[in-house]
């Protein structure tokens, strides 16, 4: 294995991919040598890697741009510090300087003829961090993916790296249930045929997927590729005949599902590109037919939400949501918040937003679903927008609900 000694020092910041991506033998390995090196700073997103929270020294610092996956069990014991950003702000922050950039770590395909390997699934951040990373360790793995839509990287670019041929990672969500069927069918509704739609990951955003299945020519300009977007091209849904830009093409940053997905990501219609192009502000507002579908943990009665705390744990994070919702509200076609009414048997609609921290603005909302039906919002009055919200929620807390809103 490695030894992490010869490229990093005290003080030094490391960040590694995310998800299937996740580099897990160099990051396990980085761990274990940690206390030897001295105290560290390191960055991930979406991590599945669930020793984190278990064997990470104290003297290694997390910080991310929220809680997604294991790195929530960090935030429930205080050890996770939150970067509260825009994903599309990532880039300029490793370009700065702001975020771990020292060291590297990488999980990438087999080099080709030409010696230079993928990115494979884990485009995302990853290529535009590596751009201000001087030292780059990788983990070649003979079942990663080769894709197209980024730069290869040459060989000689690695500082040091390691051979593996394991599987990928799988998403570990389940399957949606009826009460996400019942918000996907309404969100669905709200979608055209030919429209270019992003969407959250999760249950919830596998229940839209399906739910989608008899519109035509949806184009997807997305964060992630999931199997149920996988079923959509099978289906001859995700044509993406219609987009105003990158036409016949799923644009995403990574890929987030099972082994099937992964064994057929390289031969579909996609492009996987660095978070400063699939986020970019210049990029998403020439998408006019752009329908963003994002989830929530809780909004309030006039529009604001809440995607990043519960129970004062990080569990979400602001991510690429208000990229995407406020492109689809200013320039694009409609932004939609979609959650389920009820969460521990609390109503997830209320009068104000009991984390306090707001995820999404209100102006940048249009739409928000849940299994009650649908509120729109666009262009309501502050009481207009609450007498709207009370009618999605839960029934049992709609009183409580219409006293409280009439207090706004």
């Amino acid at each position: 294995m490695i030894d992490f000694g010869k490229f990093l020092s005290q003080g030094d910041g490391v960040w590694w991919g995310q998800a299937a991506a996740e580099p897990r033998p160099l990051v396990d390995a980085l761990i274990l040598q940690s206390p030897r090196i001295g105290p560290i700073r390191t960055f991930t997103g979406l991590s599945w890697n669930d020793q984190l929270a278990v064997t990470i020294p104290g003297r290694m610092s997390m910080v991310s741009y929220g809680g997604l996956g294991e790195l929530r069990e960090l935030s429930r014991s205080g050890r996770l510090d939150v970067v509260p950003c825009h994903y599309s702000a990532l880039p300029r922050m490793f370009a700065e300087g702001r975020l771990p950039c020292d060291v590297g770590l990488v999980q990438v395909s087999p080099p080709d003829e030409n010696g230079t390997c993928s990115l494979g699934i884990g485009v995302d951040y990853v290529a535009d961090a590596m751009l201000h990373t001087p030292v780059l360790i990788a983990e070649i793995n003979a079942r990663m993916p080769a894709t197209v839509g980024t730069q290869r990287i040459p060989l000689n670019r690695f500082a040091a790296a390691i051979t593996t041929d394991r599987p990928l990672a799988e998403d570990p969500t389940r399957a949606p249930g009826a009460t996400e069927q019942r918000i996907a069918a309404h969100v669905a509704e709200l979608v055209d045929d030919g429209d270019t739609v992003q969407l959250g990951v999760g249950s919830l955003g596998a229940a839209v997927l399906d739910a989608l299945a008899e519109h035509e020519d949806l184009g997807f300009h997305t964060g992630m590729v999931t199997d149920g977007l996988l079923r959509l091209v099978d289906k001859g849904v995700a044509t993406g005949s219609r987009k105003e830009i990158d036409p016949g093409l799923i644009v995403a940053g990574t890929a987030l599902g099972s082994a099937e997905l992964y064994h057929r990501v390289s031969g579909l219609p996609a492009r996987f590109l660095p978070t400063s192009y699939t986020h970019s502000p210049q990029v998403l507002s020439q998408l006019h037919s752009l329908v963003s579908v994002n989830f929530a943990v809780e909004v309030d009665l006039t529009g604001q939400v809440g995607a990043e705390v519960s129970r004062g744990v990080y569990v979400g994070a602001v991510g690429g949501q208000v990229d995407f919702t406020r492109a689809a509200a200013l320039t694009g076609k409609r932004s939609i918040i979609a959650l389920r009414a009820t969460s521990g048997g609390q109503s997830t609609i209320k009068a104000s937003l009991d984390a306090g921290v707001v995820t999404t603005a209100r102006s940048d909302v249009d739409t928000v679903v849940t299994e009650y039906g649908v509120a729109h919002l666009r262009g309501c009055s502050l009481r207009e927008r609450a007498r709207r919200m009370v009618t999605i929620a839960a029934p049992e807390f709609r009183d409580q609900l219409n006293r409280e809103r009439i207090t706004l």
